[in-house]
């Protein structure tokens, strides 16, 4: 029997292909080009790997990382598919995974190395992925596991911040209405005695970091040290999510001695020699570092996650979606790009489903 008969393709199929956003080149947003409608090869059961799980995805939320590696990372060949929140259902795994199995509702943040969520179906590995809170729709889901990593990264890991401490001690985030500090505001709130205060330079933004649980919010485009100086409170803890290169100086003047300073930004420089006399510590939070290097302790970005989607179905943590940006397609992703881009983001911008 010849191979075509044992079962091999016919090589009149088709191969199936999925829907997709993607990049070809580094252009302005403001460029039709910039992002484009592309058919792609479709994620199958076979591009599993052991602890893959192959994902249909509902709904994706756009973070300042889409637009940093739009702008920087030219693909060498072909379209690159951005995108890195997800909500959606497992189709498949892959022949280790204990964590999930088909049909499971899902939420996660993938990986910088690998295919973007802006697609129908996409591989993620099971150990940065967590349970979709019961009861969220996928597009409220969708704007939560970057920013609820993060958030959680800076709290308990870099800060080292204990679950139920933190009475009569202070935690400032500035740039509290960004995605990371809607839900930093709330983890802190929900899970530590922290006063929480939060900077913001708008009443729209003012007004959604006190719905986000902020017990004071200061603007950081005045004195933020006079500021707080008013309720009497010095910051153990900074998380600088913002324009930190601006706010440096001012930054290691207000906190307090043998604090600590977390920052996600990109600074081109800092001067570290302002955090010695008051013995300070610096913490870089990068959520991709455990799927980048495999840590040993990457399943922690599943606990943490399915954590949150506890404090979710408990009513202590909301979904930071604040803009419904339409269905998947690259138009409205550019939109969604160029709202980020704006500087004037609050929350979250989710899509949901492909037309």
């Amino acid at each position: 029997m010849s191979a075509s008969h044992a079962g091999a393709p016919d090589a009149a199929t088709p191969t199936p292909r999925m829907r997709a956003v993607g990049y070809a080149r580094s252009l302005p947003i403001e460029d039709e080009a910039s992002l484009e409608d592309v058919a792609l090869p479709a994620s199958t059961e076979a591009d599993l790997g052991p602890h893959d799980l192959l994902v249909d995805v509902a709904a994706v939320s756009v973070n300042p990382v889409d637009v940093k590696v739009r702008a920087r990372m030219a693909p060498e060949a072909g379209h690159k598919v951005l995108g890195w929140d997800a909500s959606g259902t497992v189709r498949a795994v892959g022949p280790e995974v204990t964590l999930f199995a088909p049909g499971d509702a899902v939420f996660y943040a993938g990986a910088l190395d690998r295919p973007g969520t802006n697609a129908e179906r996409h591989v993620v590995d099971e150990r940065i992925v967590g349970r979709k809170p019961a009861s969220l729709g996928h597009a409220q889901a969708a704007a939560l596991p970057l920013t609820a990593i993060t958030a959680w990264e800076i709290l308990f890991d870099g800060m080292r911040v204990s679950q139920g401490a933190g009475e009569g001690e202070t935690l400032l985030v500035v740039g509290g209405a960004g995605g990371v500090g809607s839900v930093l505001i709330q983890i802190a709130r929900a899970l530590t005695d922290l006063t929480v205060v939060a900077t913001a330079s708008r009443d729209e933004t003012r007004d959604w970091c006190l719905r986000m649980g902020a017990h004071h919010v200061i603007d950081h485009r005045a004195d933020m040290k006079a500021q707080l100086g008013a309720p009497g409170l010095v910051p153990r803890y900074v998380a600088s999510l913002t324009a930190t290169d601006q706010h440096w100086t001012a930054l290691t003047e207000l906190v307090a001695p043998r604090g600590t300073i977390a920052l996600i930004d990109d600074p081109e420089t800092l001067d570290v020699k302002l955090l010695k006399p008051k013995a300070l510590t610096l913490h870089w939070a990068f959520m991709f570092t455990r799927s980048a290097f495999e840590t040993p302790d990457m399943v922690e970005q599943h606990r943490l996650l399915s954590r949150v989607a506890d404090l979710i179905d408990e009513g202590r943590i909301v979904s930071t979606m604040n803009r419904d940006g339409g269905m998947i397609s690259a138009a409205n992703l550019r939109r969604a790009h160029a709202h980020q881009e704006s500087g004037k983001a609050v929350g979250k911008t989710v899509l949901a489903g492909f037309e």
